[in-house]
């Protein structure tokens, strides 16, 4: 596999984690946060593939599809939750105590790592250097998402309270487009 495709593919893997990570960030997060969701993600983009190399597509689907679906609700429960919040006016009540929970951080990480776990597969077929193209999945999503996550963050500094609802309902939209 050329490197520029190499390159390519993982840009199009690490864009999910870059724009949930964005809404996540509006929510206020700490500096722990950030580097906990980064790490996991980058953790994720790199054993999923190699997952998916060796057990294959039939478990690949049905563990993908679970997966997903927690992701999801997880992802939908804190998007609902920043929106009543921030239309209540409960801006101090953000949702980054679930996030700092071990469980919410590695939903996070499995959930937007699931599109690797296909690719992992696909590519144990092609014949590329998969621990090669592993780690660099992994190193671009982890970066992506420290993208997302200060980005978001940074806006959400900006913009203030509404923040809050803009990232509440960033991870609804996804939350949704996870579960459709």
């Amino acid at each position: 596999m050329e490197t520029i495709t190499l390159f390519l593919l993982a840009l199009a893997l690490g864009t999910d984690a870059f724009s949930l990570c964005l809404g996540i960030g509006m929510a206020g997060i700490t500096r722990r946060q950030i580097i906990m969701i980064s790490l996991s993600v980058l953790a994720f983009h790199i054993i999923m593939p190699l997952a998916g190399w060796q057990i294959g597509g039939v478990a690949g689907k049905l563990l993908g599809q679970a997966a997903s679906v927690a992701g999801a609700l997880l992802l939908l429960y804190l998007g609902v939750r920043m929106i009543w919040h921030a239309l209540r006016g409960d801006s101090a009540i953000a949702p980054r105590i679930v996030l700092l929970k071990g469980w919410g951080v590695l939903l996070i990480g499995l959930g937007v790592s699931m599109d690797a776990l296909a690719v992992g597969f696909t590519l144990g077929t092609q014949g590329v250097s998969l621990l090669l193209t592993a780690l660099v999945f992994g190193l671009v999503a982890g970066l992506m998402t420290l993208c997302g996550l200060l980005l978001g963050r940074w806006l959400g500094y900006r913009i203030g309270e509404r923040a809050q609802l803009v990232g509440g309902v960033v991870l609804v939209g996804i939350g949704v487009k996870l579960v459709a």
